[in-house]
């Protein structure tokens, strides 16, 4: 190189010093991209966004060619910076002072600063760089074919396949709560809620929404007429299920819209083949339903109110739609039995009075409390299940991370109980 000028020799190699920085850059950018965001710009039709997502459909040959074409420049900066340094210091600088100067410059200008800043603009410089690196792949593509051929090689006699790396990238259930819960602002805190609870709509079945059958309110035909009559002018639901002698003898749903069309009149001639006339068909669903499979269910047969049964075809309690998208937007309705008193009740140090029929996910949504969802269901049952049995007396014991104390108690349940979280 002792022909070329000095001038023209400090100017190529601080042009190779920007091509360098150019491919470190472009490697950072291209892989720091938001695959999401990109496939979003690609339906967009943006250009640099479909040129880039054509480079990454094959990320072992564009950093390829990224390696490739970086390391052939550091390789003419290194010759031509000796060069330089050898024709103004001689032979000793070129050994001793070059390379510690050339590293340092390589790092700053060619290495730490142009992958600094695609870390934090990585659109900006991809989309960019996309315009020099596919004609490049193009021009370079026999060696990138050659190199990646070898590299896979060595990589699967390690047992590695670096053809998965290739497949698109998809989010477990587990991640895409994560992107929910740091999307921040963009997205309100009550759709943040909504969109959570969809996400684990999936960890519940119509059981865990339903409303046991202890609680179901509903009418029967061996009854007093006038009793039945009573009940009917006095339901605080719209649609009441209706057996004969026991709950698991259901003939029917009554509507009570369409109670008008048999109360009108004397009611001392009313009889029950008056109120079977209008009767809705029952609805059974079995308690294990999936709640996603019981939304389109109820979207396909248009219902909204179901006899959820057991595997023995026993009535286990009911369930409507209203329940179902309780579960996804929160509560939005409110009903007379439910403010007759509160279910969940502050006390002094962190301590909760709590409804023992309260579900247990309803109580960890309201508290922000972890208790085990996988067994039983509601607190009393919780509880039973600890004790195995039904303790004649309040007792108290500790149960993972909460303290349980019984308030009250029947002969055949808890009614309330007293729970505190403890600190950890």
């Amino acid at each position: 190189m002792d022909t070329f000028p000095t001038d023209l020799l400090i100017g190529l190699l601080v042009a190779l010093i920007f091509l360098s920085a150019f491919f470190s850059s472009s490697e950072t950018g291209m892989l720091s991209l938001n695959r999401y965001r990109l496939r979003h710009l690609v339906k967009k039709k943006h250009k640099g966004a479909v040129r880039a997502a054509k480079l990454l459909e094959r990320p072992d040959r564009l950093i390829g060619v990224i390696l490739i074409g970086n390391n052939l420049v550091n390789i003419f900066a290194t010759l031509i910076a000796g060069a330089v340094t050898t024709h103004l210091f001689g032979e000793w600088a070129t050994v001793v002072v070059l390379p510690i100067v050339l590293t340092l410059v390589i790092l700053i200008f060619a290495e730490v600063t142009p992958k600094s800043l695609a870390a934090v603009y990585p659109e900006k410089i991809a989309f960019t760089a996309s315009l020099i690196l596919l004609p490049l792949l193009f021009i370079l593509y026999p060696i990138v074919l050659l190199v990646n051929s070898i590299s896979n090689g060595l990589a699967r006699m390690f047992g590695l396949d670096p053809s998965k790396a290739r497949k698109a990238d998809h989010l477990r259930m587990d991640e895409l709560r994560t992107v929910v819960d740091e999307a921040g602002e963009l997205i309100p805190d009550q759709h943040q809620g909504m969109l959570l609870n969809v996400l684990d709509l999936e960890k519940a079945t119509v059981e865990d929404i339903m409303v046991p059958r202890n609680e179901v309110e509903g009418i029967d035909l061996e009854d007093d007429i006038k009793d039945i009559l009573a009940k009917i002018r006095s339901a605080d639901y719209t649609r009441l299920p209706v057996y004969t002698g026991d709950i698991n003898n259901i003939v029917g749903i009554l509507r009570l819209r369409d109670a008008p069309k048999f109360l009108t009149g004397n009611d001392d001639k009313l009889t029950t083949a008056d109120i079977r006339k209008h009767l809705r068909e029952p609805y059974f669903i079995p308690e294990s339903n999936p709640l996603p499979t019981q939304l389109k269910n109820f979207q396909h047969d248009k219902h909204s109110m179901a006899v959820v049964v057991d595997e023995y075809g026993e009535v286990q309690g009911i369930a409507t739609l209203v329940d179902l998208l309780e579960e996804i937007v929160g509560d939005f309705t409110t009903d007379a039995a439910e403010d007759a008193h509160e279910s969940i009740v502050e006390c002094a140090d962190d301590w909760y009075l709590i409804d023992a029929s309260e579900f247990v996910r309803d109580i960890n949504r309201n508290l922000g409390w972890e208790l085990p969802t996988d067994g039983p269901k509601t607190i009393n049952g919780i509880i039973v299940e600890y004790l195995e049995n039904i303790p004649d007396a309040n007792v108290s014991f500790e149960i993972d991370k909460y303290r349980f104390e019984i308030a009250e108690l029947s002969e055949t349940r808890i009614e309330k109980a007293r729970i505190s979280e403890l600190a950890i």
